[in-house]
């Protein structure tokens, strides 16, 4: 019974993408409907990473009161624009409540295991030979310090990461200048993370779309979903601006607009838009290693044609207003770490941003509400949606298709409580 359903996903993201890609490779027929051209957007603006090193999730023990005293400097790194909006309200209590020791050592195992699923599909896909040649940049992540107080902090994360089996170690300034000869750091050293990749997610999202066209998924674009019909706990139809569908299984994939769909259904998904940056500069850099600059909360990633600087959080809705003075403290983060690197005015300008689905505990929405026996939630991925969507988009399918999972998701609950 399991085998060839007829699907529809919701969301052309990497998490919707890469769910229609595994839902294809087990037989079943696949339709996506997305309200953009997916040309643009989180999964084309992101840092690229795969990153299992990053166990901590984003609702960290301090966060809240780092967000609070962030709360009117719209150019600091975590910015929660205040507003009354009931649903942010709520978001932002189940985020206080998330933020606690025991609730992050708890989610470590699950963001590891996750990640490094979603690290070997990526290489699946890549020794597939179904988008092509791609390239996974082997070499690591580095975290670049400035201060000791950095430092320290990242070191007891290396020191919780051991006990999972991932290995931080730690560079001086002197091995930091081996890594990077031709970069002179404003640092005092780093901490190399050897099991973390990196891609271009522009050209894998293009040649994604290539494939999946290719095998006969049907991509709908700029089709925004308007309705969803539902008899029986059952979803019978789903409404678009120019079309009706049905299908036997639903795939809420639509990243931050995912907890408004789900409103259609009477389904509370607590879900907030985390707006984020990327300046693309296609000058030469000299930069040959991915890092993130600790103290300012910025990526910077070596990409195919051009370097990425990325960074913020900022909570303020769902819009894509580009705010200058965000895109502005991206650049001078870059500088401060980075002697005598320019980012150009034009990069600048050509800055763009992202909605990063954030749940409150940073843990991903993945799996089937109880009263809807054929929809399934991927989303809420947070800062990790790159690196976890190829494993999303496979357990989602092993979900539908009736086959055993590869790891446990009942940590994912979308109906779990906060």
């Amino acid at each position: 019974m399991g085998k060839n359903k007829s699907v529809i996903v919701v969301g052309g993201g990497i998490v919707g993408l890469s769910t229609a890609y595994f839902l294809q490779k087990a037989g079943h027929r696949v339709t996506v409907l997305d309200k953009s051209d997916i040309t643009s957007g989180a999964s084309f603006v992101n840092a690229g990473y795969l990153t299992p090193s990053h166990i901590v999730s984003l609702a960290s023990p301090g966060m809240i009161t780092q967000g609070l005293k962030y709360m009117f400097n719209s150019s600091s790194p975590f910015y929660m624009k205040p507003r009354l909006d009931p649903d942010f309200i709520k978001w932002a209590w189940y985020f206080k409540k998330s933020s606690t020791q025991a609730k992050v050592e708890r989610s470590m195992s699950v963001i590891r295991d996750i990640n490094i699923l979603s690290r070997e599909l990526y290489k699946g896909i890549k020794d597939s030979g179904d988008l092509g040649d791609f390239p996974i940049g082997q070499q690591g992540l580095m975290m670049v310090y400035q201060t000791e107080k950095s430092r320290d902090h990242e070191m007891e994360v290396v020191e919780k990461a051991a006990k999972l089996g991932l290995v931080g170690k730690h560079l001086s300034k002197e091995e930091l200048k081996k890594i990077e000869p031709k970069v002179d750091f404003n640092a005092k050293g780093a901490i190399l993370w050897e099991c973390d990749r990196h891609t271009t997610p522009p050209l894998i999202m293009k040649r994604m779309q290539e494939h999946l066209e290719k095998v006969g998924v049907d991509i709908h674009k700029n089709e925004a979903v308007t309705n969803v019909s539902v008899s029986d706990g059952y979803i019978t139809e789903v409404i678009t601006e120019k079309a009706s569908y049905t299908a036997d299984e639903v795939v809420f994939a639509a990243g931050s607009w995912t907890s408004e769909l789900s409103k259609k259904l009477n389904l509370k998904l607590p879900l907030q838009a985390g707006k984020g940056y990327g300046i693309n500069v296609e000058e030469p850099t000299n930069i040959s290693m991915p890092a993130i600059l600790m103290e300012k909360k910025i990526a910077v990633t070596p990409m195919e044609g051009f370097t990425r600087f990325a960074g913020t959080m900022e909570f303020s809705g769902i819009n894509h207003t580009i705010r200058k003075e965000r895109v502005e403290a991206i650049a001078k983060g870059v500088e401060s770490y980075y002697n005598g690197l320019q980012i150009p005015e034009e990069a600048k300008k050509r800055a763009k941003c992202g909605l990063r689905p954030v749940s409150p505990d940073g843990l991903p929405y993945i799996g089937k509400p109880k009263n809807l026996d054929n929809l399934t939630i991927a989303t809420g991925h947070a800062m990790m949606g790159w690196s976890m969507g190829p494993a999303t988009g496979k357990l989602v399918t092993e979900l539908i298709s009736g086959d055993k999972l590869s790891i446990s998701i009942s940590p994912f609950d979308p109906e779990r409580k906060f």
